[in-house]
């Protein structure tokens, strides 16, 4: 069955942008990197999805701003969430950069070998994948073994509080119920296992401003701060086994902040650190952690997100792991796993890509790594 048309608040769209579900994946990858969706500009692609979605039978749609949640509800033991998020970065600003909108194909033949532009890799690949999937449950009659529930959300990109995830699990937290989720962030084709959380600070030091002329009048607060630079410039990061996955943490100076003129002694200066920190501690034990480095010193905590264990044991994890078959790896960045983990669903990253391309003027991604993770995808959900 299908939704009911949207309500007033999310008027269905009367022209959206048509996209082929049925085309070959690499190409609906091109499509939708044609559609520009920078953070806060999703609507038009979320328009064109809402539409393709709704010629698909058997799919349950729920509209929520720019996100889509569109499910499955065969009455299934297993239900399965796949989840992307529609908006990039802003567009690259190198002048002559292939990572322009529209989409570039070097060889110039489309569909064949790679596929540049904003979003390739981060990550309209993995969305194209969803997209195709939706589009094939059913195809030749058959259904798949397990329920789905696509998610297609925006502000991914942006600070936390604006997250179209976020949303979702507080608008519509009893449609985004399952056993396992797969967030189709690039990991190379390999399943990589819940990921670090995220902890941020501002580290103050206080001086006394004076003339630089005569410097001995004043106190100057950003020497003062270099004892914490040094502590941070010494620090040896840890890695930490979790649950059978090693995650490698980091923890560095991002930023700093200090001084009125040329010649003025500053008497303020503001360090911002950023720890990366293995799923086994809460953000309060990663606080607990640095404040214990930094004793001493004034230290406010400013942004925190935590990280979500591999959830490797889980059944379907270790099913989907042994379908994929490459040895699964820790994912050092945060994702949105862990907001799957918070609601208690085991949660991995796999998509098509390689990660280190993603916000890269450069952005490209494989035509042939986007079939192989349809491929795979599609194989696990139908056995």
């Amino acid at each position: 069955m299908t939704a009911p048309e949207s309500t007033a608040q999310n008027p269905r769209p009367r022209a959206a942008a048509r996209l082929d579900l049925r085309q070959d994946v690499a190409l609906l990858t091109a499509a939708l990197i044609d559609i520009n969706s920078v953070s806060g500009n999703e609507t038009e692609l979320a328009d064109a999805v809402e539409h393709a979605l709704r010629s698909v039978p058997l799919l349950e749609l729920v509209r929520d701003g720019d996100s889509i949640i569109a499910r499955t509800n065969l009455g299934r033991r297993e239900r399965v969430i796949l989840a992307g998020h529609l908006d990039t970065v802003p567009l690259p600003t190198t002048e002559g950069s292939l990572g322009t909108v529209p989409s570039y194909w070097p060889s110039g033949a489309p569909g064949e070998g790679i596929l540049y532009g904003r979003g390739a890799t981060d990550m309209k690949g993995g969305v194209a994948v969803q997209l195709a999937l939706a589009a094939s449950l059913f195809d030749g009659g058959a259904e798949p073994a397990r329920d789905v529930t696509f998610v297609f959300y925006d502000h991914e990109e942006v600070e936390a509080v604006k997250s179209g995830l976020g949303r979702l699990v507080r608008n519509h937290g009893g449609l985004l119920g399952g056993d396992f989720a797969i967030l189709l962030e690039p990991t190379d084709g390999t399943v990589e296992g819940g990921c670090n959380g995220t902890i941020r600070f501002e580290a103050t030091t206080l001086g006394e401003a004076a003339h630089s002329a005569r410097a001995w009048m004043g106190s100057n607060a950003i020497h003062a701060a270099a004892p914490i630079l040094a502590k941070l410039a010494a620090y040896v990061p840890r890695t930490i086994n979790v649950d059978g996955l090693d995650y490698r943490e980091s923890l560095n100076a991002v930023k700093i902040n200090g001084g009125t003129a040329g010649n003025v002694i500053p008497d303020r200066c503001v360090v911002e650190i950023n720890y990366r920190f293995a799923p086994d501690k809460t953000p309060d034990e990663a606080e607990n952690h640095v404040r214990e480095l930094l004793a001493g010193f004034d230290v406010v905590r400013t942004d925190s997100a935590a990280g979500a264990r591999p959830g490797l044991n889980h059944p379907a994890a270790a099913s989907f792991v042994a379908a994929v078959g490459a040895e699964p790896k820790p994912k050092y960045g945060w994702t949105d796993v862990a907001r799957f983990s918070e609601l208690g669903i085991p949660a991995v990253n796999f998509g098509p890509g390689d990660a280190l391309l993603a916000h890269k003027d450069n952005e490209h991604v494989e035509a042939d790594a986007v079939r192989e993770c349809l491929r795979a995808l599609r194989s696990w959900l139908a056995a």
